[in-house]
């Protein structure tokens, strides 16, 4: 196939790009950089994909044809969609609106990646894909999580008015390599101050709880839900949930050195509980992460060790 990233050069773009890339298909990327970066798909194979330095808030045009658009273009951590609130909401927005015009015109099939915070700080604990949710729509994380509550339904009516061939994924956490080191989530973050021997900060008391997924356990769900024609939301994430000071400890015991954590003051509207059911993805794909965070940690700090030109220790 012949496809679309938006949001190619991030993180997730990007490895969903070398996926895909791997499966024999074309991919064209579609990226204006503000998270993203080039160095993330440098290292593949040059005529198998092409690079668009665009803003897909703007007009949106692709030449030739296109069989899937993934639209995977935005802010995903605090501290970009803090910084951008406004780019933020426009690319889930404005950028949804143009990418679903794009597919209609193009007979696309169409993948929304969306998000957990759809759920906000939530009142039910795990997650299910009919929970609607409990989001503060004017606090400080409202611009990311309306957003995507938002793109989720502007696909749903784009799916029901035009029949248009849909899919929406709901995103729990995911760490991996190709993370920016200073994008202000806890996995980054913590790896980040241990490799530099700096006390760990937790925010709060540390007692609120993540569940963390390797993102090549994420990108093997996207690929299952690409082939299927399955229209509503599916959570994709790791169920296994601990504290996020416990996550601390499993990131020292993966350093091999003992460390200071410090407590700082919870950020606004800061989710108390965050674990996905995945009962969904388990039936409709049959899929489950596969890589347990101690080997998730060490693939991620050993590439974390090279960006940062760090010698391991002996």
């Amino acid at each position: 196939m012949r496809i679309l990233i938006t949001g190619g050069a991030g993180f997730l773009g990007s490895h969903l790009t070398e996926r895909l890339i791997r499966e024999g298909h074309y991919v064209i990327i579609m990226d204006n950089l503000i998270t993203g970066k080039t160095g993330n798909i440098t290292h593949l194979d040059h005529s198998k994909f092409k690079f668009i330095n665009y803003n897909v808030t703007d007009y949106l045009f692709v030449d030739g044809k296109v069989d899937f658009i993934l639209h995977f273009a935005s802010p995903a951590s605090p501290i970009d969609y803090l910084q951008h609130p406004i780019h933020t909401l426009k690319v889930g927005s404005i950028g949804t609106h143009k990418t679903l015009g794009l597919a209609l015109e193009k007979s696309a099939k169409y993948l929304l990646a969306s998000t957990s915070e759809v759920y906000g700080d939530p009142l039910e604990n795990p997650q299910q894909e009919k929970y609607w949710g409990n989001v503060n729509t004017i606090g400080p994380r409202g611009v990311y999580d309306e957003a995507k509550r938002f793109s989720e339904a502007l696909t749903m009516a784009y799916h029901r008015t035009h029949g248009l061939d849909t899919r929406i994924i709901r995103i729990f956490n995911t760490y991996g390599p190709r993370m920016r080191l200073n994008d202000g989530r806890v996995v980054p973050a913590f790896i980040w101050q241990a490799l530099r021997k700096e006390p760990l900060t937790v925010f709060g008391d540390g007692r609120q709880t993540r569940s963390f997924c390797y993102v090549d356990d994420l990108i093997e769900g996207i690929h299952r839900l690409m082939l299927t024609d399955y229209h509503e939301p599916v959570n994709l994430g790791n169920p296994t949930e601990l504290t996020v000071m416990d996550f601390a400890r499993a990131v020292l015991k993966e350093i091999g050195y003992e460390l200071k954590i410090e407590n700082h003051p919870l950020p606004v509207d800061d989710p108390k509980v965050r674990r996905p059911d995945i009962t969904l993805a388990k039936k409709l794909l049959g899929w489950e992460p596969q890589i347990d965070l101690a080997e998730g940690l060490r693939r991620t700090i050993d590439w974390m060790r090279q960006e940062m030109n760090l010698t391991p220790p002996i």
